[in-house]
This record gives structure tokens, C-alpha cells and sequence, in this order.
């Protein structure tokens, strides 16, 4: 068994700057030689594509609530290899934010705890002075047994300002502050309705990530940043779980849609299913190539298709091909949008779609945003009816027009003051919803998919 040296990337609060910090060093560390395996705490898809990127591997996503403590281990354990020589892990929201609110469950706390993994605090130090020490004292006291490793400080407005910031957090609480980044615009990764803009569109991201990386090479620790790495008390484990299903081997052949509008596909499913001895085969609806012939399953990822509608609605080699296809097709929020009749964007102008399930889909203002624990209504090649398994949801679009003749896929669970309700759609050879699912949550399920 190995201990593996890692660093958990938090901040007090959503808007720290963490995600780019996160970036910058992946690839900074990169550069010095050292072989990064990236991560992400909680259930985002956009924030990993960028440490990826930096890392030039994938990232995968440890989310507690989601995945289960079990499920988050195994999960540590698929991305760490003989290429690894330091984990960074970029956690979610605040330290110490949980899944529900009440508790640290699915938090970057919980993660680190976990996992045995030191935790460097991105502070955002507009502002700020003596006050800085206040809140890294705060932070670290909380939760005693949590391992405070470090603080980089961010958007500092000069070296002389870090300064005094560095001086009070160290003189105070005894943590090291190991760096900072200057306040910065061009340091600022674009957004927009469902977050950051995803590196699977346009842009000059290698340009970001490498401006990003030389920036904190230059006024960040990264040897000492390193040396709190070996802190971590994560082994890995010597065997570690596999997925390969037990009932028969499988020569499932996998289609994945893969561009600019389909971009939310869990990279630790992707892990999953080839660990399990499937084939993938990444194609382009959005480039209008028509599912793969020898593909068994479809998967289409969720994404952004309102913003390309017009040009998806034109691509009927696509269309046809997915009308045509008589494998599984299994389908997560902007996949089930394409299957739909239609698409009302945001300029409210209507876009044909596949057409393989009734009703329309329409962008609207308000965000439909939460973990979900579904129960399986039906028998398929995913679940066994009463199957039950814990996802998440994140749109800002609306399934209107929906017979109510039309097979539900799951009974979603009440909780958080919800009442439950039956979501998704599941008919003949689709199964699609909103719902997003990390195939590490169930591994029964990789083993079902491939052998049924």
C-alpha cells in the first residue's frame, strides 16, 4: 500500500476564485514534472473540464451524498496510478456547506476527513487585512480534527497587502501562508446560466490555463505546497474494486455524444464502463454524425442544446440514425430535451427534434437545481424495478406538453420539505430524464447495463 501525497483546494464560500486557483496549480505542478491526478468535490460537470484540461487526464467528481462514503473511496482510488504523483482535489462551495444545509455530509469537509487529505484554504482577501486571520482562525477551529494544512490568498490588491495578510494569519493561528494571486480580470473564467462555459466550446482555454499556471508559479509556494501534500495519510489500496461485471464478459459497444452541446458526462462513468470491458465511441450530434453502427447503447449527455437548437435541428443524418437505432438509448437532462418534439430556446423561437418523445421543452428563468433519490418504476436494462439510487439536477428548462399517458422512469423521494413526484420517461427502448447519475453510486448497475 502506497501513501499518495494530496491537497484539498477549499474556500469559505462559492466565488473564492478556487476554481481557477485549482487550475492553475494542476497545471503549474504539471509543468515542474509531477504527474497530477485531478478531482472535484460534489456533483458539477463543468468546473472538472477545466482541471482536466490542466491535468491533461480526467478529473472525476467525490461527492458524498451522491456516492457514499464507500462509493467516494473506490472513486479516489479509480484515478490514482503508477502516472500519479500528487491529488489535487478542488472542493465545492464553502468548507464546511453540505448536501442539505444541515451538517458537513457532501461537503469538501466530509471529503477531506474522509479521505485523510490536508486542506489548503483559498481566502478572497478584497478588503481584508488583520480580519484574514479572524477567519482562518474561525475555519481552522471549527472542526478540530480537520488538518488546516495552508492559505493562499486571493485577488490581493499588491505583494505589500499579502504581506500584511500573511503576517497576522501566521503570527495568530500558526497555519502558513504559502501564497497569493493578484486581482486580476484576465484571470476570470466567463459564465453564464448554468455556470462556467465549458471547455468542450470554443475558446482559448490552453492560453487561460498556461497565463493561470505562470501566475501562481510566480508568487505561490509550489514546493511547499508539495511538502503540505505529504501530510495526506490517503493509501491506496494494493487490490483495488473492479467493475468488471461477474454474470458473463461483455463486448458492449458504447456511442457517447460528445461536443459543445452534449458535454456533462461524468468522466468517472466513462472509467467505470471501461474498467467493466466496454467499448466507447465518442461521436458528434451537433457535427451531424449519425450514431456509430456498431454501437449497442447510446448515452446522451447532458449539456447545452438550447444554445446550438438551430443548428441541431437541422442535422438529420443524426436524427435519423437515433430514430433508427434499435439498441438502448439512455438519455440525462439535455439528452432528453433532443428526444423531445422540440426545443422553445431563450428567444423563444421553436426547434424541431428527434421527435421519439411527446411533448416540447422550454427555456425559462427560473433553475431546477437539486440532489435527487429516485426509485426505478420499472424493469430495464439500467434497474430492477424498486432499484433505488441518488442523483442530481441542474436546468433551466421545462418538459411542457408531456401526455400524461407516457411511462414515468423513476418516483422521485421527498426530502428537504419536497413532496415526491414521478419524473423522466421510460418507453421501449428509451430511458431518459433529467436526472444526472454517477455510475460509482451503483456499481449494480454497470454490471446490468453491460450483461443485459
Amino acid at each position: 500500500m502506497t501513501t499518495i501525497p494530496a491537497l484539498l483546494i477549499a474556500a469559505p464560500f462559492s466565488g473564492s476564485g478556487k476554481t481557477t486557483l485549482t487550475t492553475g496549480l494542476i497545471r503549474a505542478l504539471r509543468l515542474q514534472g509531477y504527474g497530477v491526478a485531478p478531482f472535484k468535490v460534489g456533483p458539477d460537470y463543468i468546473d472538472p473540464s477545466y482541471h482536466a484540461m490542466a491535468a491533461g487526464r480526467p478529473c472525476l467528481n467525490l461527492d458524498s451524498w451522491m456516492l457514499g462514503e464507500d462509493g467516494v473511496k473506490a472513486t479516489f482510488a479509480a484515478n490514482i496510478d503508477d502516472r500519479t504523483d500528487i491529488a489535487i482535489i478542488e472542493g465545492v462551495m464553502g468548507l464546511f456547506d453540505g448536501a442539505t444545509g444541515e451538517g458537513i455530509t457532501g461537503s469538501s469537509a466530509h471529503i477531506a476527513l474522509l479521505l485523510q487529505i490536508p486542506v489548503i484554504l483559498v481566502i478572497d482577501a478584497r478588503g481584508m487585512a488583520h480580519s484574514a486571520a479572524a477567519m482562518v482562525k474561525g475555519y481552522k477551529d471549527f472542526i478540530p480534527e480537520l488538518n488546516l494544512a495552508g492559505v493562499i490568498l486571493n485577488r490581493v490588491g499588491s505583494a505589500r497587502h499579502a504581506s500584511i495578510c500573511q503576517q497576522s494569519i501566521e503570527e495568530m493561528t500558526g497555519v502558513p501562508v504559502v501564497g497569493y494571486m493578484r486581482r486580476d480580470a484576465a484571470l476570470q473564467i466567463p459564465e453564464r446560466h448554468l455556470g462556467l462555459v465549458p471547455t468542450s466550446e470554443d475558446g482559448q482555454w490552453e492560453s487561460f490555463i498556461e497565463s493561470t499556471a505562470q501566475r501562481a508559479a510566480e508568487t505561490i509556494n509550489l514546493d511547499q505546497l508539495r511538502t503540505l501534500a505529504d501530510q495526506s495519510h490517503w493509501t491506496q489500496p494494493s487490490h483495488q474494486p473492479s467493475h468488471q461485471p461477474t454474470t458473463k464478459p461483455t463486448t458492449k459497444t458504447i456511442a457517447i455524444a460528445k461536443d459543445a452541446a452534449f458535454s456533462f458526462t461524468y468522466a468517472a462513468n466513462e472509467t467505470a464502463l471501461t474498467e467493466a470491458g466496454a467499448t466507447l465511441i465518442p461521436f458528434s450530434p451537433l457535427d451531424n454524425e449519425p450514431i456509430p453502427a456498431q454501437a449497442d447503447i447510446v448515452l446522451l449527455s447532458g449539456g447545452f442544446p438550447e444554445l446550438y437548437a438551430r443548428k441541431l435541428s437541422k442535422c438529420s443524418a443524426f436524427f435519423d440514425s437515433l430514430r433508427a437505432f434499435r439498441g438502448f438509448v439512455y438519455a440525462e437532462c439535455g439528452g432528453l430535451m433532443v428526444l423531445t418534439q422540440g426545443i422553445i430556446d431563450q428567444q423563444d423561437q421553436y426547434w424541431p427534434m428527434a421527435g421519439l418523445v411527446s411533448g416540447m421543452v422550454r427555456m425559462t428563468d427560473k433553475v431546477t437545481l437539486g440532489y435527487r433519490e429516485v426509485t426505478a418504476l420499472h424493469d430495464s436494462p439500467l434497474f430492477e424495478k424498486g432499484d433505488t439510487i441518488r442523483g442530481h439536477e441542474f436546468h433551466y428548462s421545462k418538459w411542457m406538453q408531456r401526455p400524461d399517458s407516457l411511462p414515468h422512469a423513476y418516483e422521485v423521494q421527498p426530502r428537504s420539505g419536497l413532496a415526491g413526484w414521478q419524473a423522466g420517461v421510460q418507453r421501449n427502448n428509451i430511458f431518459a430524464s433529467y436526472i444526472h447519475l454517477n455510475f460509482y453510486a451503483r456499481p449494480a448497475l454497470i454490471e446490468r447495463l453491460l450483461s443485459s
